[in-house]
């Protein structure tokens, strides 16, 4: 919940079998959690009576009372959300949705086999935990950011270099070549969607805050290889006539200054001086005859 890393199990089937399986193969790499967090599926279901089932049978069978107690306290406890009503699992939901709406466009319909699969699904799930959350330190020559990676392996996680296999020919390639290039289009479409993502506006109600400098921020580069972001650190800024900053220079890890529009840089998803509106925002709207107007808000339109 609070570092957003993603596990991927491939499953055979949908029931409370498949579910128990992917379950122990999850605690045999990960360790065994404390809650688990789903919806009223009924495999869900079905799996959490089983695993109650199986610790009360366990439970007789131990005469001592000190095993039974550390058992039950090392019980998994399951919290299911609301019954139809998936919105309440959000955050996991966001996570599926960026897997199953690219997956779907680079496999598609084509039969590939189990191994196959679990192969390209386990780079998927790097990919997705090697996206950039925060800064690790505010020191200006540090360009490291924080990724779910390095709650998992203590470090961010880094693929094997391959070749680009983007513009090669389907018919001249290997089985482990063909889920190579799955991958790499996965990639570029996932990373190209999420720092989009990162630049989302809504309606310009407000005018949001200037790039501050010192700031990490991730460029957008094109065709960069699996699992690698630009990062830079913002040197200086260059504000025009009305003070709004549309051109930063930015520290690339090389040591080289560059000069990059706004529309090229993508602030970090976890940043607190960008999260909340100005104190004093001004509002923009417009007349019958199309003609913009601005003024701030101030107390007396409020009573207004």
């Amino acid at each position: 919940m609070t570092t957003k890393a993603v596990h991927i199990e491939l499953v055979s089937d949908l029931s409370t079998e498949g579910f128990i399986a992917a379950l122990r193969r999850f605690c045999a790499r990960r360790g065994k959690p404390i809650s688990i967090y789903c919806d009223n599926a009924t495999n869900f279901t079905g799996a959490e009576r089983e695993l109650q089932s199986l610790l009360k049978q366990f439970l007789n069978q131990q005469q001592r009372e000190k095993i039974a107690k550390h058992c039950a306290e090392t019980t998994i406890r399951f919290q299911f959300i609301p019954a139809r009503a998936p919105t309440f699992g959000g955050l996991w939901e966001a996570a599926v949705k960026a897997l199953k709406y690219h997956l779907r466009r680079v496999v598609g319909f084509e039969p590939i086999t189990l191994e196959v699969m679990q192969t390209v699904l386990c780079q998927i799930e790097s990919c997705l935990n090697s996206r950039p959350l925060t800064a690790i330190s505010e020191d200006p020559s540090d360009l490291g950011a924080l990724t779910p990676g390095h709650f998992l392996v203590g470090s961010a996680l880094q693929s094997i270099p391959e070749p680009d296999l983007a513009d090669v020919p389907c018919n001249r390639l290997s089985l482990w070549q063909t889920i190579q290039r799955k991958s790499q289009q996965f990639w570029k479409l996932w990373s190209t969607d999420y720092l989009h993502q990162l630049q989302q506006r809504t309606k310009n109600f407000y005018q949001h805050p200037n790039v501050l400098v010192g700031k990490l921020v991730l460029l957008k580069e094109d065709n960069l290889p699996p699992l690698k972001w630009s990062l830079a650190r913002v040197t200086a800024v260059h504000p025009g006539p009305d003070r709004l900053v549309r051109v930063v220079s930015v520290k690339v890890p090389s040591g080289a200054i560059y000069d990059r529009p706004i529309s090229k840089v993508c602030l970090l998803p976890i940043n607190d001086e960008t999260s909340d509106p100005p104190s004093n925002p001004t509002v923009r709207s417009y007349d019958p005859d199309n003609q913009r107007l601005e003024h701030s808000l101030t107390s007396d339109d409020e009573d207004e």
